[in-house]
């Protein structure tokens, strides 16, 4: 029986991690190795980008792909966690809270190409540690400065102390550390209070799966081909005669009446011959040889085993 392959895209609940999903899918789908596209903490909900088997091969391009969130913040409380999960402080009233300008003219300044500090309580390594274990052994955390890209911020709902917004910005952004760099701005301070991650890339809440007591059967019935996670890529459907230099990992001549060019769009998607199947993600040198990276064995041997004729 074939390896599961492909993408699940589930809806996360309060309370788990994202290793916790995983580990639920692995369990059902095993012996199918299976892997996250993007973490989110116990307390968020929403997309989890969930890759089953050889699709765990494109996680590293599902990773960074646009996300959009809703979150809530509460203004004129911090905690060391950045979020209501940790030790909460309360800070004084302002005797002059902030207007609807004054706070969309604050956010403006976490839009664009910006640098962020991830919370003491992250993943993030800092000496080959994780940031939340130096953290919980008591140690004085600041991890590094990072450049993320934050491309809008809409204010859904403001009334003190309760702020509502939209965020749709790049990989690598934590949203806790907008809610608490917002709070230093207005020098009130800020936390989050909830967050949902709306969508990953052309992945939707809408379309997502609820991951309670997964069945094998409508997991496997539920998975999303390789070939629909390519969006953005460049693209080459292959030859016939191209399917062997495939199999072998060995680089070949591009037809260039096969070859679709996205710019600064990096790996190429090779397709098979009727683009149905994604087969290896390539590399075009400058010689204009195809050099395959990533190889889907799985799928080159399924094309390979059709009858000529539905090719």
């Amino acid at each position: 029986m074939p390896c599961p392959s492909g993408l699940l895209c589930l809806n996360k609940p309060a309370g788990l991690t994202s290793r916790d999903v995983v580990n639920r899918i692995q369990r059902v789908l095993r012996p199918a190795k299976v892997g996250h596209a993007g973490t989110l903490d116990p307390l968020a909900t929403g997309v989890l980008l969930v890759a089953v088997g050889p699709a765990t091969k494109l996680i590293s391009h599902l990773q960074n792909t646009e996300k959009i969130y809703q979150s809530t913040f509460l203004l004129g409380q911090s905690s060391d966690t950045d979020d209501v999960t940790g030790s909460v402080q309360h800070h004084e009233v302002p005797a002059m809270l902030p207007t609807h300008e004054q706070m969309h003219s604050a956010l403006l300044q976490f839009t664009g190409e910006i640098r962020q500090h991830p919370p003491a309580y992250s993943a993030v390594h800092i000496k080959g540690r994780r940031a939340y274990d130096l953290a919980r052994s008591g140690k004085a955390v600041i991890p590094d400065a990072k450049t993320v890209v934050i491309h809008e911020i809409e204010v859904l709902h403001w009334q003190w102390p309760e702020l509502q917004l939209r965020i749709r910005c790049g990989s690598g952004t934590y949203i806790r550390s907008i809610a608490r760099d917002l709070g230093n701005t207005l020098g009130c301070g800020a936390l989050m209070s909830r967050l949902e991650r709306t969508a990953v890339g052309p992945f939707s809440i809408e379309q997502s799966l609820s991951c309670e007591e997964p069945d094998r059967d409508s997991l496997v019935q539920q998975l999303i081909p390789a070939v629909r996670l390519i969006r953005g890529l460049s693209r080459y459907w292959c030859r016939q005669e191209d399917l062997e230099h495939l199999r072998c990992g060995r680089r070949f001549i591009a037809g260039t009446d096969r070859l679709e060019i996205v710019e600064s769009a990096g790996a190429i998607a090779v397709l098979s011959p009727d683009q149905q199947h994604l087969l290896a993600l390539a590399e075009l040198r400058d010689d204009g040889l195809l050099q395959p990276r990533t190889v889907f064995q799985q799928a080159i041997d399924g094309v390979c085993n059709q009858p000529a004729d539905s090719q």
